[in-house]
């Protein structure tokens, strides 16, 4: 065995394969558990032992700066589509975020009024100060040398695989293809996606579209069908004392005997309109162009197939061409023009902020009334669902 070529370990190819992932891992579970939900949303608090082993982790294997990754996300939440989001794929094109955006990040970076704006409440403790900060290339320097004395020149290999591994898939996938492609099951004002529903590789970031939903919460799976690992992760660490969760993402209540619309409802369907929003989608907006394509001749099939998603998008996100598709989908059906009217202005609701609640009460009350007139069963059948919200536990 020679110490150059095969390291310290002398681990076979399979081993080795296998120790880079678990390796990386540990990278992905840092940014996502420590930088992620912890510094940036503050949805956990952990042990300061956890913490400072992640810090070190990722100071080791990225040379990422803790108080500059966190303002860049906080940004990118606080001006998210806009010529202002340091990674907006919507703004500054897929390719340029998918394969550049470890540049952007870095010129973000060096923006001092980002830093100072959105970077308070990181760690800045002495260690941060003179060595994880000051001295950020040391680590992933310190880290070439580990990982050759472990593995001898495979280890150079290992290396390269450990510092491409963050910027490929958390600087270039989420941040780019998060924003562009994917399936959603909120309606945020903006373009995140959920990547997959097993969020594994990526320690449950691949869930984007459900973060920017609910952003403050520590966990990112909201269906059934819906695997977050960086959210086990962290339930073994609370299970252990190591870890506090402090919010976690409302889920609505609804009471069946309920039948007043009162100012609990009305707190309720605010509180949880995105849920609101794609309940109304699915139980409302599908059954009635599931309806209508049954009765279209080939053309207007076409043309109702063609505005599927239109119908449940926020309005600011249509372009020029959107909204002339939706528009003529709905000149072609009235079910679908009524009950997209109906959609607009129950989601204007918790626009008014200027209104009192009283009157957001009766506007909302008027709303049900108007939709159990309305003929249309499933709007007639969400408008009595919609009675039984409550933001009183049952």
């Amino acid at each position: 065995m020679s110490l150059i070529t095969d390291g310290l370990l002398a681990l076979s190819l399979q081993e080795l394969i296998l120790t880079t992932l678990l390796l990386t891992h540990i990278t992905i579970v840092a940014v996502t558990v420590f930088l992620h939900r912890s510094q940036a949303h503050r949805a956990l608090d952990l042990n300061p032992w956890v913490s400072h082993f992640f810090r070190f982790w990722l100071w080791l294997t990225t040379g990422m700066v803790t108080k500059q990754w966190v303002a860049i996300h906080r940004k990118h939440h606080a001006k998210c589509e806009t010529t202002h989001d340091p990674h907006s794929p919507q703004v500054l094109g897929i390719r340029k975020v998918l394969w550049q955006g470890v540049e952007l990040y870095q010129a973000e970076a060096l923006n001092e009024e980002t830093l100072a704006r959105y970077g308070h409440g990181t760690p800045d403790d002495w260690l941060e100060r003179h060595l994880y900060a000051r001295y950020d290339r040391l680590g992933v320097t310190l880290l070439l040398g580990v990982d050759l004395a472990l593995f001898g020149i495979a280890g150079l290999t290992v290396w390269a695989v450990q510092l491409m591994w963050i910027p490929f898939w958390a600087a270039g996938v989420i941040n780019g293809l998060g924003h562009y492609w994917g399936y959603r099951n909120y309606e945020p004002r903006d373009a995140s996606t959920n990547l997959s529903p097993l969020g594994i590789l990526i320690g449950g970031e691949e869930l984007h579209n459900n973060h920017h939903a609910f952003p403050s919460s520590a966990k990112l799976s909201n269906k059934w069908w819906e695997f977050d690992a960086g959210w086990f992760y962290i339930r073994l660490l609370a299970y252990l004392k190591l870890a506090h969760v402090k919010k976690i993402a409302p889920a609505p209540q609804q009471l069946p005997d309920k039948q007043s619309i009162d100012l609990d409802t009305l707190r309720a369907v605010v509180l949880h309109r995105l849920y609101v929003m794609a309940d109304f989608g699915r139980d409302v907006i599908a059954p009635v162009l599931r309806e209508e394509l049954d009765k279209a001749d080939h053309p207007r099939r076409h043309l109702l197939k063609r505005t599927r998603r239109l119908l449940i998008r926020e309005v600011e996100r249509l372009n020029e061409r959107d909204r002339d598709r939706l528009n003529h989908a709905l000149a072609a059906s009235q079910p679908l023009q009524t009950v997209y009217e109906f959609r607009l202005a129950l989601q204007n609701i918790w626009s008014r902020t200027t209104f009192s609640h009283e009157k957001l009460l009766a506007t909302l009350q008027e709303w049900c009334a108007r939709a159990e007139a309305s003929g249309i069963q499933s709007l007639q059948q969400f408008a009595q669902a919609l009675r039984g919200y409550s933001s009183r536990p049952a």
